[in-house]
């Protein structure tokens, strides 16, 4: 122990995205955009979900907690990377490194399940569907939700365990725009070849494992609606071909990135985009905007809203006239 407290590494150095000074107020201005859409987006979910009584059921409760992780996913780094973008030096301290290697595995390890708990959802509501209402009730919604934020935290810890006790007395340079875990790793004063190890297992039982579970129930759903109908076989494929589509961009870079970690590679970091920032944004739109029940939802929340703010400035315009 007295090896590992005479680490005398106080902060990291973030070599960000590029290099290149001419991208920089670009990469600002467009993730910049990209957060506040993804805020705002997954908000408008939220609060769609929760004020619309016509969407008190399963599937939207599980929609508006993954908008939730979503919203905090998307916010463990990606402020401090655009803060980033107008500055020459940056850094962040070893206690903040830590903390981002801690929120960044808590939310991607709560969103694999919580991805796997919709997916069971549309298979109870596809092939049991005089079941659906018994299975599918508020206490199993509520169950499979804090399942996934408690996989998320023993994730989390048992990877931090791997690192926070990690000696550091020499290389402080992550070659990425936050701390990734497999880089902070190679930093350490120690062969890191056992962690590494470690690291695999951890991540790779999980990843593998949810992806595995919902490809399972996606294959158990088409073939289920394939007997039925081609009209409804069409649908369905529609349907989850987008959903896949959002699993492969964020399930993708996790196994690439954590599975394998004893090579980086300078695209890691750009992997590393696409489930901090672009399924964040994704998830909306696929989960959301492609849904009639959500958008005849949020048309009627802006109805209500600009009827309730005419109706408040009648007043004044009579006030005005006297």
């Amino acid at each position: 122990m007295d090896k590992v407290n005479s680490s005398v590494v106080s902060e990291f150095v973030l070599l960000g995205l590029s290099s290149s000074q001419e991208l920089q107020l670009f990469f600002f201005v467009f993730f910049a955009v990209l957060y506040v859409v993804i805020v705002l987006g997954n908000l408008l979910i939220i609060v769609t979900v929760t004020s619309d009584n016509s969407l008190h059921s399963p599937m939207y409760f599980l929609l508006g907690n993954l908008s939730f992780v979503d919203i905090c996913q998307a916010s463990f780094a990606t402020p401090k990377m655009i803060a980033d973008f107008l500055t020459e030096h940056k850094t962040i301290s070893f206690s903040g490194c830590i903390a981002q290697i801690f929120f960044i595995h808590l939310f991607t390890g709560g969103e694999m399940v919580l991805l796997v708990s919709m997916a069971y959802d549309r298979y109870v509501a596809i092939c049991k569907p005089l079941h659906y209402v018994v299975i599918m009730s508020r206490r199993t919604c509520t169950v499979l939700v804090m399942v996934s934020w408690a996989v998320g935290l023993v994730h989390t810890l048992s990877q931090l365990s791997f690192t926070v006790n990690l000696p550091f007395c020499g290389p402080n340079v992550v070659d990425s725009f936050f701390c990734d875990l497999p880089r902070v790793t190679k930093l350490a004063c120690l062969d890191s070849y056992i962690i590494e190890i470690l690291i695999v297992v951890n991540s790779g039982i999980l990843s593998l494992s949810t992806f595995s579970l919902l490809v399972g129930s996606y294959i158990i759903i088409l073939v289920t609606v394939w007997f039925k109908s081609s009209a409804a076989m069409a649908k369905a494929f529609s349907t989850l071909a987008a959903h896949i589509t959002v699993v492969i961009l964020f399930f993708g870079p996790c196994i690439f990135i954590y599975v394998w970690p004893f090579t980086t590679y300078p695209v890691d970091k750009l992997l590393a985009i696409f489930y901090t920032v672009f399924t964040p944004i994704l998830n909306p739109i696929i989960y959301t905007l492609r849904n009639r029940d959500m958008k005849a939802a949020m048309r009627k929340i802006m109805t209500y809203y600009l009827r309730s703010k005419k109706i408040s400035e009648i007043p004044l315009v009579r006030n005005s006239l006297y």
